[in-house]
């Protein structure tokens, strides 16, 4: 262990000299134009323990990866789970899979190798996979909120509302949705001035935290923040908590007492998985604008884990709590005698 230590103290070090070095290239570079290159620094103020930290944020990552492939490869194999519920788990799977993979590589090679530096254009490239897929992760557990309370509320009608062809509708407009309001982000960054300012203080491209570098009149690229937050996170989340308003209203007049058990146990886990989205997102969100006393590092680890608790969760909660699914993985592993 002490070798490993030791080891990891050898490689930061030129890492840190690399950074600096990188930090005064870029003070040469010329003034009112977008560095070639950004550093991410990591997790401020724990850059020797984020070494450690990052094999926890590897194994959520495994997590996730292995549950969302096992999700996608029951349900596409299995005819019978080619209805709306299960379209709405392929969706969310396919979802969590880009998400996850779009920051965790990077990460983790800035954690473990040292590999600080990424292209600028590579760096809007991925801010707009992370904001548009965390826009398609809140639109689709709005959806399935939908489908919970059409399923509750109206079950005669429920495979008339929600068809297949509905709810391939519904994804398509979700991610139209997410492109066409996260596009103008990268768009409006590349139009503004950096003034050799290149350490990004996060541990991925995050909309703010680039914005934050840029020396000239960033108003319109916040503002426009703002509006997308709004609306994609304020109206999702109200139609979610209306929906389950309305779920529990409908579920407490069952006048079975299993019924309602079995139907509050179903949603309490689809709220679980909404609620680790909305409550860090939320953090991250109010930390950037007005968490000004929140230490770095509080606020860093909370935006890594806004994008990989959800893609570790819902695989393991949608599986363990949908018993079409919990059955065929453990027939899987009956098989081969696991």
């Amino acid at each position: 262990m002490g070798s490993l230590q030791l080891l990891y103290r050898v490689k930061a070090l030129p890492a840190q000299v690399g950074e600096e070095q990188h930090a005064m290239s870029c003070l040469n570079t010329s003034t009112h134009s977008h560095p070639a290159t950004f550093l991410l620094v990591g997790i401020p103020g724990l850059q020797e323990a984020q070494y450690w930290i990052a094999f926890s944020f590897f194994i959520m990552y495994v997590i996730a990866v292995l549950g969302n492939v096992i999700v996608l490869f029951i349900i596409y194999n299995d005819l019978s789970l080619h209805k709306p519920m299960y379209l709405f788990l392929t969706m969310l799977a396919v979802t969590d899979l880009v998400l996850a993979t779009s920051t965790l590589p990077k990460m983790l090679s800035i954690f473990w190798l040292g590999s600080r530096e990424i292209g600028f254009h590579a760096c809007l490239i991925q801010m707009f996979f992370v904001h548009t897929f965390l826009s398609v992760e809140s639109g689709i557990l709005m959806a399935m909120a939908l489908d919970r309370y059409v399923a509750i509320c109206c079950p005669l009608r429920h495979s008339s509302i929600l068809s297949v062809p509905a709810i391939v509708t519904m994804g398509s407009l979700v991610l139209a949705r997410g492109i066409l309001l996260v596009s103008p982000f990268s768009l409006l960054v590349h139009r503004l001035p950096f003034c050799q300012r290149c350490l990004i203080s996060h541990s991925y491209c995050e909309h703010m935290a680039v914005v934050k570098l840029v020396c000239g009149d960033a108003t319109v690229s916040v503002i426009y923040g703002l509006f997308v937050a709004f609306m994609v996170g304020g109206v999702d989340l109200f139609v979610i908590t209306v929906s389950y308003a309305m779920i529990l209203q409908a579920v407490l007049r069952l006048p079975c007492t299993d019924t309602r058990l079995k139907a509050f146990s179903t949603c309490a886990s689809h709220l679980c998985v909404i609620l680790s989205l909305y409550i860090p997102g939320l953090f991250t969100f109010l930390t950037h604008r007005f968490g000004h006393n929140v230490p770095d590092h509080v606020h860093i680890l909370g935006a890594n884990l806004y994008l990989l608790m959800p893609p570790m969760l819902n695989p393991v909660v949608y599986g363990v709590k949908t018993k079409q699914i919990r059955e065929r993985v453990l027939r899987i592993f009956n098989q081969k005698g696991i």
